[in-house]
């Protein structure tokens, strides 16, 4: 049996969010992304394995994050999702920039990997 655990998809958000503060996103999405995975951001875009990994490496890094509200959801044995809001600060952004995420992972091999992230926006 592989049953995921929450602490275990939350330390993956949390890895996978320092390695956007350390500007090697592509590096480290290159290494936990299912080879179909998909993003979808906030803005509307969606995004392939490649176009993640292509676009991350060097891009501005994050200053700060927060992770709040994560919620668990067992999928199957090898499947689960995490859903949390997230808010991170930028240099170059005026506001922080504020999201509900949702992350789909399946363990392969013995290893998390990313399947699908999503976004939505948050408005206050």
């Amino acid at each position: 049996m592989n049953n995921f655990t929450a602490k275990e998809l939350l330390e993956a958000e949390h890895a996978g969010w320092q390695s956007l503060c350390e500007s090697r996103g592509g590096t480290f999405y290159g290494r936990i992304l299912t080879d179909d995975a998909v993003f979808v951001l906030v803005n509307g875009t969606t995004m392939s394995r490649e176009q993640v990994v292509d676009s991350l490496d060097g891009a501005p890094s994050w200053d700060t994050y927060r992770i709040e509200d994560a919620q668990f959801i067992h999928l199957s044995d090898d499947a689960a999702a995490l859903t949390y809001r997230a808010t991170a600060t930028r240099s170059d952004l005026a506001e922080p920039f504020t999201a509900l995420m949702s992350s789909v992972y399946r363990r392969i091999e013995g290893t998390p990997r990313l399947a699908l992230y999503q976004q939505t926006a948050v408005t206050d």
